[in-house]
Parts: structure tokens; sequence; C-alpha cells
């Protein structure tokens, strides 16, 4: 069996999923970005970044929402190949 690779949203590429495993932190932060849909075991895509690199856009729970970069740090996902339907 293959060990999981946990890493942070920021570092997907553009067009990839994750699978969220956590968000760090309790502040307004972090209940913002759960309230906004980031929850465990939801899956998000990376869809693409602003021309600067910040923000990126992202796909989760069928919406599409912009979060900057420290933000995305915050969000602890396992990458997979596609969402399971």
């Amino acid at each position: 069996m293959e060990a999981s690779l946990v890493t942070t949203l920021d570092q997907l590429q553009p067009g990839q999923f994750g699978q969220i495993v956590r968000i760090d932190g309790f502040d307004g932060i972090a209940s913002r970005l759960r309230e906004m849909g980031f929850v465990p075991g939801q899956p998000v895509q990376f869809l693409r970044t602003a021309p600067l690199g910040d923000p990126m856009k992202c796909s989760v729970q069928g919406s599409r929402i912009a979060v900057r970069n420290g933000e995305a740090r915050r969000v602890y996902i396992e990458p997979m190949a596609a969402p399971i339907s």
C-alpha cells in the first residue's frame, strides 16, 4: 500500500484535485474557509491563479471560490486523480 502524501492546497497545479484532510487553525479565517465549503472529506480542484499569481481560484462543493495563497496554505489536502462520484 502506498503512503499518502498530504500537502497544502497552494501546492497543487492548475487542474489538479485533492481531498481536504483538515484546515489549520481555529481563528476567523479558518472558520470562514469551513463556511465556504472547505471541510474534511470534500474534494477540491485548483482551477487557476490570477495573472499575478494570487489569489487562486478553486472549485469546492459546486462553488468557485478565490482564496489567497496564505489561506490556501492552511488547507491540507491529499492529492487525488479525480473526485470520486
